[in-house]
């Protein structure tokens, strides 16, 4: 069964997700850790960082994936190659490829989905637009082997 890392897992509380700057910060810390524990753990021969706006169907596209084993999942928005870098030395760290996949929609098709969202995992439209202004597409520059654009 094919790991996924979706760093919004860990702003889960027994109410519902709660996000804070510091939950936020080290719900990453926790996302890096699993993906560096499911490296060193041997057997995974490919990291798939899918990333986009918040609402593009990300988490929907890893759900139509094939079930391997062989691969971990990063679900997150991932705007810039600063958001990505950490995760891909990660992997450079324990020698696994690692590819990207941009599921591209447009703004208003994600903020609709958003508002579609149970209301504890709707997030606020001026980070959605955020995400949007900020968006550098994925390149094989930042060391991915490979790059993918899911329009969605």
């Amino acid at each position: 069964m094919a790991l996924v890392i979706d760093p919004d897992s860990f702003l889960e509380t027994g109410s519902g997700r709660h996000w804070t700057p510091e939950r936020n910060a080290e719900a990453w810390r926790l996302a890096h850790a699993a993906l560096d524990r499911a490296l060193a753990g041997g057997g995974i021969a490919r990291v798939v960082i899918v990333c986009g706006l918040q609402g593009a169907g990300k988490s929907t596209w890893i759900a139509r994936q094939d079930d391997d084993a062989g691969r971990v999942y990063v679900d997150a928005a991932l705007p810039g190659a600063r958001h990505r870098a950490p995760l891909i030395a990660i992997a450079r760290n324990h020698g696994v490829p690692v590819e990207a996949v941009w599921i591209r929609v447009p703004l208003d098709l994600a903020l609709e989905r958003n508002r579609q969202r149970r209301p504890d995992r709707i997030v606020p439209e001026a980070s959605i637009r955020s995400v949007a202004r900020l968006f550098e597409p994925p390149t094989r520059d930042e060391g991915f082997w490979d790059v993918g654009i899911v329009e969605a």
